[in-house]
């Protein structure tokens, strides 16, 4: 993983947040005894997968099972697919504020393409039209 691997900037700008006035709070483990989760590893895996278009929970869960990135941009940890999938349920609101400050920043900061997605990542009406 390079220095200018897009996680990189995922793990900055999610650190630069604030996760409690934004609405996130600890996501319980599914077994007792486990500490909860940090939202903002949970949320740093939702915006990985949001990006390279995973989006089902249980995919994820793979991916922190087999992929590198995914492994060092949350630290190794390996939340089950009901604790991914409860806490995009529980904290869906915030998701898509932050998912929507983040294509703002990336766009001012020029990191990405400006292929112009919806939330959920259905392509956009416009950009269809425009596109033929």
């Amino acid at each position: 993983m390079g220095v200018n691997d897009p996680v990189r900037v995922i793990d900055a700008f999610v650190d630069t947040l604030d996760l409690a006035v934004l609405g996130f709070s600890k996501v319980e483990a599914e077994e007792m005894g486990r500490p909860p989760y940090a939202p903002g590893d949970l949320l740093k895996l939702y915006i990985y997968g949001y990006l390279h278009r995973v989006r089902a929970s249980r995919r994820l869960e793979a991916e922190t099972h087999r992929n590198v990135q995914v492994m060092w941009l949350i630290k190794r940890l390996t939340p089950g697919f009901k604790t991914i999938a409860d806490f995009r349920k529980d904290h869906a609101g915030a998701i898509v504020g932050v998912c929507r400050a983040f294509i703002r920043f990336c766009r001012e900061q020029s990191l990405f393409g400006a292929e112009l997605l919806a939330i959920d990542g259905r392509r956009s009406p416009r950009w269809q039209a425009a596109s033929g």
